[in-house]
């Protein structure tokens, strides 16, 4: 592609590179494709040189080939459950077009960005969660062509890179435990939470229950908890893999596999199972709809994925989030104990 300052006689049919003002008010937008009736307008504004683009033979128009690359990542968008914007300007959106986690083939998508740096794609991290709606990824040719054979390539090496990995458990139940002198606006509070969190992955709460903090009432609850996934979360703290709700869940005839976790907020959770149906002990930051760990593994879980002790382990990566507002420095020196709930 040619790229630089011409006379007006020489830029019909060159894209305009800048902006130039029009008389009167008004502008001569950039990216216009220069005919007769514009270089005569140029002329009448005095302009006698104008900065034009003039892609070559083997170069393809920033539009076509954000919408070439676009459709190669992307080749059956239902499948994909994603949504790809009109081209304009050299970008394509993609659009989350349903709920579920971002599941990206990050070395294909690597592998594109370095053919021709005017050849690029931007996408959320790796497994966030999406609603339909939001924007996961954008194409953006930077020049106003690129050389053909470079995008076939960026084509061929990214093709079906980016998808959204949808949900596939449709409910929940949830068991709140209460201890004496505990405050009915926590437990509501938790409920919301929770509630809100499996809305936003489009599940509902089968039921809610709640039983004192006894490992006894605990454990008669859960086999008749209905919803694909159980939670618990405890009026307690749970300190340790011995502690009430994770002994309830091996009473119950469960299995404990993980207690802990390297994410914080959200230490204090474990894992486990109840004849095939994961159980999550949801720490107490859970009452708060901010993020925390428990949000990636139960996100996770409804999407399909391991969650073994591998995956935690690699949550630490990235797993100190943001501060929540009553824990303003928590790694600065001991927490108070009552503030290790977390």
């Amino acid at each position: 592609m040619d790229f630089g300052p011409v006379p007006l006689d020489q830029a019909l049919g060159a894209i305009l590179a800048h902006s130039e003002p029009l008389p009167g008010g008004g502008r001569l937008r950039k990216g216009a494709v220069l005919g007769a009736d514009d270089l005569a307008t140029l002329a009448a504004a005095g302009i006698r040189q104008v900065t034009v683009a003039r892609p070559g033979p083997d170069d393809v128009a920033e539009d076509a080939a954000a919408a070439r690359l676009a459709a190669a990542l992307v080749p059956d968008p239902d499948a994909a459950g994603l949504a790809l914007t009109a081209a304009f300007t050299g970008r394509v959106n993609l659009k989350a077009a349903r709920p579920g986690l971002v599941d990206l083939d990050p070395a294909a998508i690597g592998a594109l960005n370095r053919i021709d740096p005017a050849i690029t794609l931007a996408t959320l991290a790796p497994l966030v969660r999406v609603g339909p709606g939001m924007l996961v990824g954008t194409v953006k040719i930077i020049t106003y062509a690129v050389d053909g054979a470079a995008l076939d390539r960026a084509a061929r090496a990214a093709a079906g890179a980016i998808r959204i990995r949808p949900v596939t458990l449709p409910d929940a139940g949830l068991i709140l435990t209460e201890v004496p002198g505990m405050d009915l606006k926590l437990q509501a509070k938790g409920r919301r939470a929770v509630e809100g969190r499996l809305r936003a992955l489009g599940m509902t709460l089968a039921a809610c229950v709640t039983v004192p903090h006894d490992e006894t009432a605990i454990a008669r609850a859960l086999p008749a908890l209905p919803g694909a996934i159980a939670l618990i979360l405890t009026g307690s703290a749970t300190s340790d893999p011995n502690d009430t709700a994770p002994l309830a869940l091996r009473r119950a005839g469960g299995r404990v596999a993980r207690f802990g976790m390297p994410v914080d907020p959200g230490n204090l959770l474990f894992l486990g199972d109840l004849a095939g149906r994961p159980v999550v002990g949801l720490p107490g930051c859970a009452r708060s709809p901010a993020l925390n760990g428990a949000d990636w593994v139960l996100e996770r879980l409804v999407c399909g994925l391991a969650v073994d002790d591998d995956a935690i382990a690699a949550m630490g990566v990235g797993g100190l989030l943001k501060e929540i507002p009553i824990r303003p420095q928590p790694r600065e020196g001991d927490a108070p104990k009552s503030l290790r709930d977390f």
